[in-house]
């Protein structure tokens, strides 16, 4: 009895032994979770022994735990290397379309030949599809997939709304718009460019002239009258083009509601204000850029996209009696681009930069958390598999309820405390050497037995 005691000190000693060392051995593991060797007595009993008088049976060892406590982090240089800042895993699979996942905290990801992430071992990095916005389409877990990295170049994206923040100048000098010409900046007030783009991302600049008008009967009081000329020719406006208020009921000033041809000939928009100044809208908005130029005749370049249209959207603009000033000029297209960086979010978003000045979103970083962490089964290579006493995955975003942020550009270290594992070691020789020696007195008890006559 007293040898298989001694014995299965030995064993848990060994064991414990064995897990210190493996936590020492992975100190510098990235993602690696330290182990904990937890054990039991054996005790056995019946209902006709005396249970005061009952000696225990041994040691027996009941779980060698994980502990999934957080570990520092590493700042690096790559912007792909990612650690979890709090509660979650990184989803990774052994090939793109297979459900067969393991769970791990070690975010060291790379690039592979086909341009997917993966981590050393070739796992790929699961994740949630997403829209043109960067929002998740679905935080299943059946629905992630491999994030690809794009290597081509941008797409371009032609120009549909223009944005002009302004401030007119009420004390400007009135000038009559049917005099105007953009090659005469005596006809009209003030002017601004922007760069807008065409379906092929050729760049065309289109100029706003601003004329504050000399008769209130051509567009109402406080308007002001906007023209527009793409790469120097002037925009024949489609629609409502050139109309203007006029006085019907002979009271002397212009009619509210009503509106009619411009007599004059002249082809621009009304920008509208109030009685008190505050802008309301401007009329036309849109213009159809097959008939951008003089005569409607067109100024893209041949295989454009002929039915493009652009909403040019007055954000606000002020007539104060101050100097003319632009505060916001803004456009929604781009140009051909090159990719030139990858970015990854705090909330798990993966962004794609281009030389255009665009970015598109790729993706979102799938988090899985369990409710029974110590129960996933070690899968090695740092990383785990879901198991009946860990139940099963539950998927999410980073940041959000329970899940940790990412950071990226940073790797989790392993959370093993080298001083407190050397103490553990010191001490596991220790019960190893009293276990031994235990073993040796029954040894030697047992010669005594047999030597005597």
């Amino acid at each position: 009895m007293s040898f298989n005691i001694a014995l299965s000190g030995i064993a848990a000693a060994q064991k414990d032994l064995n897990t210190t060392a493996n936590n020492v051995a992975n100190v510098n593991t990235v993602g690696f979770k330290e182990s904990r060797a937890e054990f039991a007595d054996v005790y056995a009993n019946s209902i006709f022994s005396n249970g005061k008088t009952a000696v225990g049976g041994g040691v027996t060892t009941t779980q060698v735990a994980q502990q999934f406590h957080q570990g520092s982090l590493k700042f690096t240089s790559n912007a792909l290397d990612m650690a979890i800042s709090g509660g979650g895993f990184f989803v990774t699979s052994t090939g793109a379309g297979t459900q067969d996942f393991s769970y791990t905290r070690a975010g060291a990801f790379k690039i592979d030949s086909g341009n997917y992430l993966t981590d050393a071992a070739g796992n790929f990095l699961q994740t949630f599809p997403v829209d043109k916005d960067g929002n998740s389409t679905s935080v299943s877990l059946t629905t992630t997939a491999p994030v690809k990295i794009p290597d081509t170049a941008g797409s371009p994206v032609k120009t549909a709304e223009v944005g002009i923040q302004m401030n007119l100048n009420a004390g400007e000098e009135a000038k009559d718009p049917a005099l105007f010409d953009p090659n005469d900046p005596e006809t009209f007030n003030n002017s601004t460019s922007v760069t807008f783009y065409d379906s092929l991302g050729e760049p065309h600049i289109m100029t706003t002239y601003f004329v504050r008008p000399e008769n209130a009967a051509y567009t109402g009081e406080s308007n002001w009258v906007a023209f527009y000329a793409v790469d120097g020719e002037q925009v024949d406006l489609a629609g409502p083009a050139g109309t203007y208020q006029t006085d019907t009921n002979g009271d002397g000033a212009p009619d509210a509601t009503a509106t009619a041809s411009n007599a004059a000939g002249w082809k621009g928009a009304v920008v509208k204000y109030n009685d008190t100044g505050v802008y309301t809208g401007s009329d036309p908005a849109v213009i159809a850029t097959e008939e951008l130029g003089v005569n409607g005749a067109g100024v893209l370049g041949a295989g454009a996209d002929g039915t493009q249209t652009l909403t040019v959207k007055f954000n606000n603009p002020t007539q104060f009696a101050s100097p003319f000033e632009v505060t916001e000029l803004t456009q929604d297209g781009t140009t051909v681009g090159r990719l030139t960086n990858v970015e990854v979010g705090s909330d798990g978003l993966v962004t794609a930069s281009y030389s255009n000045g665009s970015t598109v979103p790729l993706a979102r970083v799938a988090l899985v958390r369990f409710a029974n962490e110590q129960g996933l089964t070690q899968a090695g290579n740092t990383s785990w598999k879901a198991s009946l006493d860990s139940g099963p995955a539950l998927a999410g975003e980073a940041n959000s309820g329970t899940f940790g942020d990412i950071r990226s550009s940073a790797l989790e270290q392993s959370n093993v405390d080298l001083t407190t594992e050397l103490v553990d070691l010191i001490s596991a020789q220790r019960n190893f050497q009293a276990n031994s020696r235990t073993l040796e007195v029954n040894n030697t008890l047992q010669q005594t037995v047999l030597q005597i006559r």
